[in-house]
């Protein structure tokens, strides 16, 4: 087997099963096995999807244990003619099957206590490759296989999902950690934070931290990553390695902190804060409550908000004016154009005054396909009082209807949050 040259202990992760390559399973395995890793200071270099296929599975962990200190596998350790990991583990090691009577035992016992009689079919799942130590199951019937190959080990584990991550802290982790300081590995943990932008384009963005960009890649003391979030903005990660939690969570504040230095009110957030987290942060601030009229998103604003825990403090209800009657009988829109920033304005006061609230919030537009009133699709009027002053910004969104209306909920959300925050 060809081998790579090694900087640190490393590892990478292969999912086994055609429906994941068909699209019909998401695996959710690999991003919570990557997560666990960084945790400890494991590098995972590369995640790989193979199907139930003999001879692809031994290509992954070849081309893997070529590369990596540590493969993990998920999948594959049913009792089904498809689960074919043992097989292709053996392969791989060079040696054969032998069944394990313990396991044998323990799978008896199992559907015993079940009162449930036991398919012969079961019985492969006590075939382990000879010289590997089994992860004995608590919570299903498939046991884990760690298997040593050379200087390298391989990890086999149950593609269900809460049986995987059982294992994974009980035995892999510990058996990581004691390998890789074995190694000569320091300890540390690998840490991210998501810094969460709207109003930049990724290029744009990139731009803004440049200087910043320029000092990393001289000290090696974090990476930044961007990564596009569809309507919702951009996001660039911080990622660190540090000796301890603490010291990685300084230098994420530190890193956090360059950022906010050099992109202001872009940044609406972190980590799982939403643009609706936002709005309502400053309206607390601001002992004032919010107050919603709709037309072309048709209530997706106010789900947005209610979605927030403790909405119900801040946030007084909505209005979905979708007739242009309603706009004018329950807002107090004037007669005339109901697609214009006078609309905008008038439904902003009115649903302030009708729901009783010092800050409204309004939107009305065109999300096509056809135009309205003379205005293209895409024209969107946002208006928003604050404590009696009102104004209107005037957007021109691009996509389809439902892109345009993601898009104008965004936004309107956006603009609210900056003149909330003294900065629109």
């Amino acid at each position: 087997m060809r081998r790579t040259p090694r900087r640190g202990w490393n590892c990478e992760l292969i999912a086994v099963g055609s429906e994941l390559l068909l699209g019909q399973v998401t695996d959710t395995n690999s991003a919570w096995l990557a997560q666990q890793l960084a945790a400890t200071g494991i590098d995972c270099r590369a995640h790989v999807t193979v199907g139930d296929n003999h001879g692809r599975i031994v290509d992954a962990l070849r081309a893997a244990l070529g590369r990596a200190d540590a493969v993990v596998v998920s999948g594959g350790l049913g009792p089904t003619a498809d689960d074919i990991t043992r097989e292709a583990l053996a392969e791989v090691a060079g040696v054969t099957l032998e069944r394990d009577p313990a396991v044998v035992a323990r799978l008896e016992e199992l559907f015993a206590s079940r009162g449930r009689e036991m398919s012969p079919s079961n019985l492969r799942q006590a075939d382990v490759p000879a010289g590997a130590t089994v992860i004995p199951q608590v919570v299903g019937t498939a046991p884990g296989l760690i298997c040593g190959i050379d200087d390298r080990v391989v990890y086999a584990l149950p593609g269900v999902p809460h049986e995987l991550q059982e294992m994974t802290e009980r035995a892999v982790i510990p058996d990581l950690v004691r390998r890789s300081r074995a190694a000569g590995e320091v300890a540390s943990v690998i840490v991210s934070r998501m810094v969460r932008t709207r109003g930049l384009a990724e290029s744009a963005l990139a731009e803004r931290v440049a200087p910043r960009l320029a000092v990393l890649d001289g000290d090696g003391s974090a990476t930044l990553a961007f990564l596009a979030q569809g309507v919702d903005g951009v996001c660039v990660r911080i990622t660190v390695r540090a000796a301890t939690p603490g010291e990685a969570a300084a230098a994420l504040d530190r890193e956090e902190g360059a950022l906010r230095s050099l992109l202001g009110d872009v940044v609406f957030g972190t980590d799982e804060e939403t643009m609706a987290g936002a709005v309502a942060r400053a309206l607390e601030a601001g002992e004032r409550r919010l107050a919603v009229a709709e037309s072309l998103t048709g209530g997706l604003v106010s789900s947005r908000l209610v979605e927030e825990e403790g909405s119900s403090r801040w946030f007084r209800g909505a209005v979905v004016a979708y007739d242009s009657q309603v706009k004018f009988d329950v807002l107090g829109v004037p007669e005339g154009p109901v697609v214009s920033a006078d609309a905008a304005a008038a439904m902003a006061e009115g649903a302030a005054r009708v729901l009783g609230a010092e800050v409204g919030l309004s939107l009305t537009g065109v999300a096509g396909p056809a135009t309205l009133e003379g205005m293209a699709v895409g024209t969107v009027f946002v208006g928003s009082t604050v404590d009696g002053a009102t104004e209107v910004a005037r957007l021109s969104l691009p996509g389809d209807r439902r892109r345009i209306r993601g898009l104008a909920t965004i936004s309107a959300l956006d603009l609210l949050r900056r003149r909330l925050v003294g900065t629109g």
